[in-house]
């Protein structure tokens, strides 16, 4: 295809006549397809319905250190899903937490403590004049709904393939004691797919910062959602690096099975040092004496051990990699070579990161919206929804059917195209500047 870039102003106002043209066609469908988020889809949460037979009436519901799962206590989660979660977050089960049904929970709940009462013995942050986070952009919006939430400035940090600006992470947190913590979506990046590179990991084990109270919300999320078995992203266990590098309180460790059965009911788990262990104890025996034992014992009993989860898994990468696939070479036959987009192809996860012309992803979004397909809201990937570019989307691909996701992604295209085709044709020379310049250079060389 030629690059629009290319394109002479006849063949731009040619191109953006077919593109409306075929923009109504979509529009006379009346589609209601939703790309806005990353949900599992029906056949995914059928995977786990075996859980609902895991335990009955009849069941045993003790654990094997005797534990009555249907009676307080236990504050840090039965033994089995420590072990069971352990093994998936690849931690002791003695340097683990289970929690309630989410992560994103555990994460507000840690910055409410943090806020309250502080962190081992540190000032609390209410008393503070300044709080500050660093956000690898772009980054998972539910993470900065948090920080935002609790009046927490954030500071942009950009992303590459191999993680975020360490240069930049480094010499802000070393000189800036305001600067209390960093999210982090280590492996299969919200929304861009990436893993960081073991240097890069690294260098956060080694980090140095000015505040004692500074920590690592290191969210390995979709740790174990590969859509590839031979083709997966590998990523270094942070906490025995932070310990090797004499900074074992430098990290909380989220996870949880959201995304591996069912999302509002799973279970989730924080991993950290045992100082740190022993500060989020004393403050959550305040606010409740156990989480859901019946549950965890439940997922315990369905997967049996981290095998019978990884097989698991297997069978979510069957159902959601088709609809990667289909969206990525969809994507290819449509946009490659017309040099107004680009977009990651990742090995696990739940998202890809698009970027297209700068000043344009709100009126995609808005168009596409317009033609029945809902996509997360332009800018959500920065901080206070702020996209200095105006260029990010998140695409979300596992929900919708294969077929309503091969419609939803084809129409995106479209919209793509006419917006960038527009916004090219009505800015002509400022787009064609440099190839004006190279053209005259080029002129001028030949007259000599």
């Amino acid at each position: 295809m030629k690059s629009y870039l290319k394109m002479s102003k006849n063949e731009l106002s040619a191109e953006i006549e077919r593109l409306r043209k075929k923009y109504k066609k979509y529009q006379g469908l009346e589609l209601k397809l939703d790309m806005s988020r990353g949900k599992p889809c029906l056949e995914q949460l059928d995977l786990s319905m075996g859980m609902m037979d895991a335990l009955n009436s009849e069941a045993d519901l003790s654990c094997e250190d005797g534990t009555d799962c249907r009676n307080y206590g236990v504050l840090e989660g039965i033994h089995e899903a420590r072990v069971l979660i352990g093994d998936m977050m690849e931690n002791n089960p003695d340097n683990i937490l289970i929690y309630g049904n989410s992560s994103l929970n555990v994460m507000y709940d840690q910055i409410a403590r943090s806020y309250i009462q502080g962190v081992m013995g540190n000032t609390p942050w209410c008393k503070l004049d300044k709080v500050k986070w660093l956000c690898p952009v772009p980054g998972y919006d539910r993470h900065f709904a948090i920080t935002e939430y609790f009046g927490i400035e954030m500071i942009p940090v950009p992303m590459s393939k191999k993680g975020p600006d360490m240069d930049m992470i480094e010499d802000l947190v070393a000189k800036d004691e305001s600067i209390k913590g960093i999210w982090c979506v280590p492996k299969y990046s919200n929304p861009q797919g990436y893993s960081y590179n073991d240097e890069t990991v690294r260098r956060f084990a080694r980090l140095k910062p000015a505040a004692k109270d500074f920590r690592i919300y290191w969210d390995n999320a979709y740790g174990v959602h590969h859509l590839y078995d031979d083709h997966q992203d590998y990523l270094i266990e942070i906490l025995a690096e932070c310990k090797r590098a004499g900074n074992p309180d430098l990290v909380y460790k989220f996870s949880s099975t959201s995304k591996i059965t069912f999302p509002g009911s799973g279970i989730a788990a924080i991993a950290t040092s045992p100082n740190n262990l022993e500060d989020i104890r004393e403050q959550l025996r305040q606010q409740t004496i156990g989480h859901d034992k019946v549950n965890q014992l439940r997922h315990v009993r369905f997967f049996g051990d981290i095998h019978g989860m990884v097989e698991h898994m297997r069978k979510h990468a069957d159902v959601i990699r088709p609809k990667f696939e289909a969206v990525e070479t969809i994507f290819r036959e449509n946009l490659e070579g017309l040099d107004i987009a680009e977009w990651t192809e990742p090995n696990g996860g739940y998202f890809i990161s698009f970027n297209s012309l700068k000043g344009t992803a709100k009126k995609i979004v808005d168009k596409a919206n317009k033609a029945g397909v809902k996509l997360t809201p332009a800018g959500s990937t920065w901080p206070y929804h702020k996209d200095p570019n105006d260029n990010n989307i998140r695409i979300a691909p596992t929900y919708p059917t294969l077929d309503d996701l091969k419609t939803a992604a084809s129409l995106f295209t479209v919209c793509v195209k006419l917006v960038c085709a527009k916004v090219i044709f009505e800015n002509f020379e400022e787009y064609h500047i440099e190839e004006a310049s190279d053209a005259k250079t080029q002129e001028t060389s030949d007259t000599k």
